[in-house]
């Protein structure tokens, strides 16, 4: 049985890149149907199918992200037998109203804190604050996790990636409220222009995906021209956020040439120039490997 997850459906590999970049946020568990149901009548490409498309296109690195307790473990397993990838975990935010109308988040946190010991476990996240699919009941949810994620990063030392949807004055107070850990990644940027000064103004890395491709994104775009080129990182979130010209289609860390090659036009840079910042970057980040 074949469907929109199998290896056929996913786009021709891109152009190779001139020099190696890191994939910062990607949900292999996702591409790979790790947790799904194996009745769910998907046939979904294995990780080594992902794994080689990236390196054969110059992506040889991804931070695999597990952002709810089940993929957090996953995450954890896979990054410590898996050479190309880090990991990161955390509670995403619209999983914190949940957990805690069943009484269960501090419990939850409590493992995500024990996961982020792993030495191949490099960022907390994503976590931060979602006001698109979670309503004004579960905000103070939110926050609570937000903090408690916030105040993780900073005990463990790590790298703070950040989800941030439609709640950018929110998560900058908590920011603000809480202090900042040392790293503070926002994954998958959102902001406009004037919030991508604010982040640069405090040393903040801001990570695109493939939605800065898309036809509505001249905001987007005009933000990723404002970021200093050491603080700029690049990403896919796949399998969600495919660029164009495959917007709409599963994707994976080897598409992230597309994402770069549109990033390096928006800023006016030549594009070996922008991989070599963006791979310096993310080793800045989260550690070489």
């Amino acid at each position: 049985m074949t469907s929109s997850r199998a290896a056929g459906s996913y786009p021709d590999r891109p152009e190779p890149l001139p020099h190696a970049i890191i994939d910062s946020h990607t949900h292999l568990d996702m591409g790979t149907g790790a947790l799904a149901d194996p009745d769910d009548g998907h046939e979904y490409p294995p990780l080594d199918w992902f794994l080689t498309r990236a390196g054969d296109v110059g992506v040889p690195r991804a931070v695999q992200i597990g952002c709810e307790l089940a993929s957090a473990r996953w995450t954890a397993d896979v990054v410590a037998r898996t050479p190309e990838l880090l990991g990161g975990v955390a509670l995403h935010p619209n999983e914190a109203p949940e957990l805690a109308r069943l009484g269960t988040l501090d419990d939850a946190l409590g493992e995500i804190d024990t996961l982020l010991t792993g030495d191949r476990i490099r960022v907390v996240g994503e976590t931060g604050l979602d006001y698109f699919r979670t309503g004004d009941d579960g905000r103070e949810a939110q926050h609570y996790s937000f903090r408690e994620h916030i105040g993780m990063a900073k005990r463990h030392g790590l790298a703070l990636q950040i989800h941030d949807r439609e709640a950018h004055a929110d998560v900058l107070r908590i920011l603000a409220e809480e202090g900042a850990p040392d790293i503070v990644v926002f994954h998958c940027f959102s902001g406009d222009a004037e919030m991508a000064d604010y982040c640069a103004r405090r040393g903040w890395y801001m990570s695109f995906a493939g939605n800065v491709t898309f036809k509505n994104a001249s905001g987007l775009r005009a933000a990723a021209s404002r970021v200093p080129r050491g603080q700029l990182l690049l990403e896919t979130d796949a399998p969600f956020l495919t660029p164009v010209p495959h917007r709409g289609r599963p994707g994976g860390s080897y598409l992230t040439p597309l994402t770069a090659r549109a990033v390096a036009d928006v800023r006016n840079e030549p594009l070996e120039e922008l991989c070599a910042a963006v791979w310096a970057n993310s080793l800045e980040v989260f550690g070489d490997w």
